[in-house]
């Protein structure tokens, strides 16, 4: 089956990204995060346990409930972040309901 968004953020760039997005925050009890890059590359640091994560087009990356992270653009790039009720599981293009969800 596959996954929806219930809420999408705006599309962002490296100079429109919001200090909010730069500085550590994170998603709410239940709501999953996916990092999509349109364009260029972002770095995604989570602080506990530190953990750094590369972001490009071909590469979203998963945000967990309450996992505390920040953004930091890599040069000229676009992106955007959609959210989820459950776990989004890449699969190609598509993303999928979790297995057993």
């Amino acid at each position: 089956m596959t996954l929806t968004p219930y809420a999408s953020s705006p599309v962002f760039d490296d100079q429109s990204l919001p200090d909010k997005l730069r500085n550590d925050h994170r998603t709410k009890d239940g709501t999953w995060g996916l990092l999509r890059v349109l364009e260029g590359e972002v770095r995604l640091i989570f602080t506990e346990p530190h953990r750094e994560v590369l972001v490009t087009p071909d590469m979203p990356a998963p945000i967990a409930p309450l996992a505390t992270h920040y953004v930091v653009p890599l040069g000229k790039m676009t992106m955007q972040v959609e959210f989820y009720r459950s776990e989004p599981v890449l699969d190609g293009d598509q993303m999928t309901e979790p297995s057993g969800g």
